[in-house]
């Protein structure tokens, strides 16, 4: 099992930045990536970045070059910088992580923090 606990989430103006923060707990050896998401209010979950076990990481368009995913020192540590946020990335931030063995992938989820961006 594995426990994700997020933090950073508020409320900014538009062109603010925010750092989140997403720290992972229990069997994260098993764990072949982590990444963030995020859920506007009437609209479906949607990735944002992810990284993987090799240190390799991927932001989706609309965030890339504004959003940047990273590991912390230790291995159990992701961040989400945004810079430049829009009112368009209000919504609330869920941290991922998942693992896959014998072709099972098991994922997993934090609570989530909101972030709203208005002026």
């Amino acid at each position: 099992q594995v426990q994700l606990v997020e933090s950073g989430g508020g409320l900014v103006q538009p062109g603010e930045s925010l750092r989140l923060s997403c720290v992972a707990s229990g069997s994260i050896d098993s764990l072949n990536g982590m990444g963030w998401y995020r859920q506007a209010p009437g609209k479906q979950r949607e990735l944002v970045a992810s990284i993987f076990r090799d240190d390799k990481t991927n932001e989706v368009d609309i965030v890339k070059g504004r959003f940047t995913i990273s590991r912390g020192g230790t291995k159990n540590t992701i961040y989400l910088q945004m810079n430049s946020l829009r009112p368009e990335d209000t919504a609330v931030y869920y941290c991922n992580a998942w693992a896959i063995r014998n072709t099972i992938t098991t994922g997993y989820w934090g609570q989530g923090t909101q972030v709203t961006v208005s002026s």
